[in-house]
């Protein structure tokens, strides 16, 4: 809400230890993932890996359309263009860094337990 209120935040401490959280939760949910594909013998764990933590965009976006619910209406078209891009934009951003974050953490995770055998 932030964003759309014109309030900033000034201690940009507390945000970059919330993304941090973000990165290590999306990369601990993408390794418990991945290892249960490895488990049953599915070889095809890139794109589980990727869309894993990325689905964290999803719920983002879905969401902004709840959090738009309880704005005042608007009688012109643009405001909800506006608004929408750039929520399709800032959700699409934070799927491709989640995602890059989960597939290169089930990378390293893979190529450690396989240089074990």
């Amino acid at each position: 809400t932030s964003l759309w209120m014109d309030q900033f935040y000034y201690v940009f401490g507390v945000t970059l230890i919330v993304f941090l959280l973000l990165c290590i939760t999306c990369a601990e949910v993408t390794v418990v993932l991945v290892y249960y594909q490895l488990c049953a013998e599915n070889h095809r764990w890139w794109w589980l890996a990727f869309f894993s933590s990325g689905s964290t965009a999803m719920y983002m976006f879905v969401y902004s359309f709840v959090w738009f619910g309880t704005l005042q209406p608007s009688t012109l078209i643009s405001t909800y263009v506006l608004y929408f891009g750039y929520m399709f934009l800032v959700c699409f951003s934070m799927f491709l860094v989640t995602g890059a974050v989960g597939a290169l953490t089930a990378l390293w995770f893979v190529r450690k337990i396989f240089a074990a055998i």
